[in-house]
């Protein structure tokens, strides 16, 4: 480990080669998803399963904003939480994967009631909102910036799964769309963040394993998806599983 501090440039390119090497869009079940190799159950395991997350999303940022030392940072990181859990007037990022899940013909129960979820999906979810709720605001807010990589592997979701799948729509992918621009955002703050405060050596370690951390934690959720319901194909009990 170096004893002298990168620059901010420096840093930001570290970042961004944890994303190119460990990002989910190199997974597996990623490219079998976006290339049309998986049936209409498999799709429906991964949006089951990711709705956690998605829904983890506001609660994670919560516990962040509770710890957040001016007014400034706290109205930016709230309106995370308002793009997520809608705002009163128009729906938020949660409702709309429900919508999701909605058209690829899930029992909307199925899914909020999290009874059939995988194991290991709840696990790293849980690790994440752990992780924000009890380490620093700076590696808290480190850990968001896998949204720096989100526009591509968006982009490469939305056009594979029109492409290749019948059974979805413009409008069961719209939860997609906000996302194009609000992760942008959302990493415009973050990252000037981090640029500005991780200035130590140790500081900009604990930046790195925390990106590291995230992108570990959704590669694992795929991991998991792929075991269940691909190869070997062996879910849990009490996890989703296709009809007989």
């Amino acid at each position: 480990m170096s004893r002298t501090p990168l620059s901010p440039d420096a840093l930001e390119a570290a970042l961004r080669a944890i994303g190119a090497e460990r990002y989910h869009i190199l997974h597996p079940f990623h490219r079998l998803l976006h290339d049309g190799k998986l049936d209409r159950f498999q799709v429906q395991a991964w949006a089951l399963n990711r709705y956690y997350y998605q829904a983890s999303i506001p609660a994670k940022d919560a516990t962040l904003l509770a710890r957040l030392p001016d007014p400034g940072m706290r109205r930016e990181w709230r309106r995370r939480i308002e793009d997520h859990d809608g705002d009163g007037s128009a729906p938020g990022g949660v409702e709309r994967w429900l919508a999701l899940t909605d058209g690829l013909g899930l029992d909307r129960d199925d899914v909020t009631s999290l009874r059939l979820m995988l194991p290991a999906t709840r696990f790293a979810v849980d690790a994440y909102v752990h992780f924000v709720r009890d380490r620093s605001i700076l590696e808290a807010i480190a850990s968001s910036l896998t949204e720096m990589f989100s526009p591509e592997i968006i982009s490469e979701r939305v056009a594979g799964m029109l492409r290749h799948y019948d059974f979805v729509s413009p409008e069961t992918l719209a939860y997609f769309t906000p996302r194009l621009t609000q992760a942008p955002r959302d990493v415009d703050f973050a990252l000037d963040y981090v640029r500005e405060h991780a200035r130590t050596v140790a500081e900009q370690q604990a930046v790195l394993g925390a990106l590291r951390f995230k992108c570990d934690l959704l590669w694992a959720q795929l991991d998991a998806l792929h075991h269940a319901y691909v190869a070997p194909g062996l879910p849990p009990p009490g996890a989703f599983r296709r009809p007989s």
